[in-house]
């Protein structure tokens, strides 16, 4: 492919041409050439697009998307179609298929389902077999095939042991584990934010206690073995706190903030809608104010869209019964611009390489064309016809977002919204 990007402000620090327009020349699949002004001499294909932005590719650390098993939910081909138009080249794969992603075979799988796809998959394993919280995977052999950590999507690891023996096994392959930081026992049968507004609607609370008990005890496990630890989607204040002070004990340990915490707040529950039922739960403005505070500061690494398509059966019922999870990754980067700098969120959304261990490429000449596309510019309102996943279960219908995904340049394809 031949493809020139014409008038492209480039937003990379890395790069030298940072903060510069200039038109990129593509050549099968590398930066060829960025200069003010390139000449085409061979009827090569253009792209031209008002306020046209340029970034290093985007990275969405935890997306599920259901096959195998589940492909009435999403299937991995149109799922990453929908990624490429939503302006991500890489996701990482949430395990929670059926089967469990637990072992070097169904890496495989679904490293082959995804091959020719312009954005790339990278799987996450299981950490323990079937996501049972039993008996730890085959992590080293999961490796070895391209998973890229391990961890039991929206399971906390209630054996303490087993997450200890985890972290000093995947020392010896340079592995990363994933904890997901909820007590079991204290959240019950919770399903919303513990708060003014549950105890309004009636609804069954889950206390902040339950993510900031787990994120201490994980914090002091891995302070004990060493190895590297990585906390997603937290959504409390103290949370925040909890990270940002193991970070200045040196620990190695990176987390992430879902989109949907970071834009909105357990006050979207008053109709009981379901699209807003999502582990964990909506907190308050409060504790959203301090995710956004640690984004700013650099406490939290990485934002996630954590898009988890759920069928309608499963969805749109009664609240209690419901299940949890949102698509994101067409609503991410609008709803974003709504609360963070532009900047800002191009770092949070490619700085998730670095910890997952995937090859990042700076935009400049000779590099790989590994690029997303966007103006931070224009207002719209997040509809159903805004949605191209095969399920709708989006908590941001009815939002203004704002800013355009243009698509993507990656594995030697161009992806256009």
């Amino acid at each position: 492919m031949k493809l020139i990007i014409r008038e492209a402000k480039i937003i990379d620090p890395q790069s030298p041409f940072h903060n510069k327009k200039a038109d990129i020349l593509i050549v099968d699949g590398f930066i060829k050439k960025i200069a003010t002004s390139i000449p085409n001499e061979e009827n090569i294909e253009e792209i031209k697009r008002a306020n046209l932005h340029v970034s290093q590719g985007w990275f969405d650390s935890s997306v599920s998307l259901g096959e195998p098993g589940f492909e009435d939910r999403e299937t991995i081909a149109n799922g990453l179609h929908v990624a490429a138009k939503s302006g991500f080249t890489a996701i990482a794969l949430q395990p929670n298929s059926f089967p469990i992603i637990d072992n070097q075979s169904q890496i495989n799988f679904v490293q082959s389902k995804a091959f020719g796809s312009a954005t790339q998959l990278f799987p996450i394993g299981a950490l323990t077999k079937g996501s049972e919280g039993k008996d730890m995977a085959e992590l080293y052999d999961m490796k070895k095939v391209g998973a890229v950590a391990f961890g039991d999507y929206n399971k906390s690891q209630d054996n303490a042991n087993l997450l200890k023996i985890a972290l000093q096994y995947v020392q010896d392959f340079d592995g990363l584990v994933i904890a997901f930081p909820q007590d079991e026992k204290i959240k019950g049968n919770g399903v919303a934010n513990e708060g003014i507004v549950s105890t309004r609607l009636g609804l069954k609370g889950i206390p902040n206690l339950a993510e900031e008990l787990q994120i201490a005890r994980n914090l002091f496990l891995l302070e004990y073995t060493g190895g590297k630890l990585h906390i997603p989607t937290i959504s409390t204040a103290k949370s925040v706190e909890l990270i940002k002070d193991a970070k200045a004990k040196g620990l190695s340990v990176s987390c992430s903030a879902a989109v949907h915490h970071l834009v909105l707040t357990d006050e979207k529950l008053e109709d009981f809608d379901t699209r807003h039922k999502v582990t964990p739960p909506l907190r308050t403005e409060q504790d959203r104010k301090a995710l956004i505070e640690g984004i700013l500061d650099g406490t939290i690494d990485m934002i996630t869209s954590d898009h988890n398509p759920i069928d309608i059966e499963h969805k749109k019922m009664e609240f209690d019964a419901a299940k949890n999870g949102t698509i994101g990754l067409e609503s991410a980067f609008g709803s974003l611009m709504t609360v963070l700098p532009l900047e800002i969120i191009i770092d949070k959304l490619t700085a998730g390489k670095t910890t997952f261990g995937i090859e990042n490429s700076i935009v400049t000449e000779g590099a790989k064309a590994n690029l997303s596309l966007f103006s931070p510019e224009g207002n719209t309102i997040f509809t159903k016809a805004s949605i191209l996943s095969k399920s709708k279960n989006a908590a941001f219908l009815g939002v203004e977002m704002q800013g355009t995904v243009y698509g993507i340049v990656n594995q030697d394809q161009l992806i256009l919204a």
